[in-house]
């Protein structure tokens, strides 16, 4: 898959260019059934797959409140490339492109520069100023500049309709299976190692501790998860939280419980993503982490004890083991 930065970037001429566009935040169940009919159309016609989207997030530059993102744009290529597109042009978002109106923005970018022979788009498309155009004016203006529109329907899971906005809400609940579901795959947040405190391995549970990249983060909590780490995948029980056993204050006034952007904790520390991997020995103090999230086993609480601690977190080890034993993890 090619990714460009710069509409001067595109090669000429593109086969019979079947595009989307979008966020494309979380790359979920809705969003892939878009990519699917661009990629086969684009396959019927030995034809390009492409996507057109944004970077950064609009409401960034536009000075709006921007939601707290499910994907780094490295995930999100390459989850696309994965849906198998051919190409992938992110649009560096600016004020200039956020003033054309609707039919400035397909007329120039989507008919004139790239060329789009079908554009495939869900109900919910909108764009131009003030995001004034919307389905209706699209199909309009496919007419009068002459290229087809497919508008595809939401995808619905368990009578839920797949979107970013409720997958955020769902990992601000803690319900990771929940957003599972509508991702169609385990949600994952990536980043380096970062040096803990050392105060699992004293308790007989070391942990390696991961600085997110992403902006969206599960509810405090202790989950079933997946930590990818060295090229290997492995069983492991994941606190997202503050340690409050071990704090020495509360939290500052007003700190929300759930996720989202990542706080500051007290002390200047950040919030704190720690898992336990079953079956890994070695102690590493850099490289990368993946950590996929299975199931949530329960909310992060302050212990009277190390000793009531430790307990506790043998029974999440054990329920994390039970949980892969029933279902075996995923390859990497």
């Amino acid at each position: 898959m090619r990714v460009l930065r710069s509409l001067d970037e595109l090669p000429r001429p593109l086969p019979f260019l079947v595009l989307t566009i979008g966020n494309f935040d979380g790359v979920h169940r809705g969003h892939r059934r878009i990519l699917a009919r661009v990629v086969k159309a684009a396959r019927s016609r030995r034809g390009t797959a492409a996507a057109l989207t944004f970077h950064p997030h609009p409401a960034k530059i536009l000075g709006r409140p921007a939601p707290p993102l499910l994907t780094t744009l490295e995930q999100k290529l390459t989850l696309l490339e994965a849906a198998g597109l051919d190409l992938v042009l992110v649009l560096p978002f600016t004020r200039a492109l956020s003033r054309l109106s609707p039919r400035q923005f397909v007329a120039r970018i989507i008919s004139r520069r790239l060329g789009a022979r079908r554009l495939h788009v869900g109900p919910n498309f909108r764009f131009g100023h003030r995001a004034a155009g919307d389905v209706r004016v699209l199909r309009r203006l496919a007419r009068q500049l002459g290229f087809a529109l497919e508008v595809v329907p939401r995808v619905r899971v368990s009578e839920q309709t797949a979107s970013s906005t409720l997958i955020r809400r769902l990992l601000a609940a803690g319900r990771v299976r929940a957003a599972a579901r509508l991702l169609g795959q385990p949600y994952a947040l990536t980043g380096d190692i970062r040096p803990g405190q050392g105060r699992g391995a004293p308790l007989g549970f070391p942990t390696l501790n991961l600085a997110p990249e992403q902006e969206c983060l599960p509810a405090r909590g202790v989950y079933v998860t997946q930590t990818l780490v060295a090229g290997k995948a492995f069983p492991s029980a994941t606190n997202v939280g503050v340690r409050p056993t071990f704090a020495p204050k509360a939290p500052a006034r007003g700190w929300p419980a759930s996720g989202g952007h990542p706080p500051r904790a007290h002390g200047g520390q950040g919030l704190v993503v720690e898992s336990h991997l079953l079956g890994f020995a070695r102690t590493l103090r850099r490289g990368r982490l993946e950590v996929r999230f299975h199931e949530r086993l329960r909310a992060e609480k302050k212990f009277s004890s190390a000793t009531a601690l430790r307990a506790q977190i043998r029974r999440d080890v054990e329920r994390a083991r039970r949980f892969f034993a029933r279902r075996p993890p995923a390859r990497v």
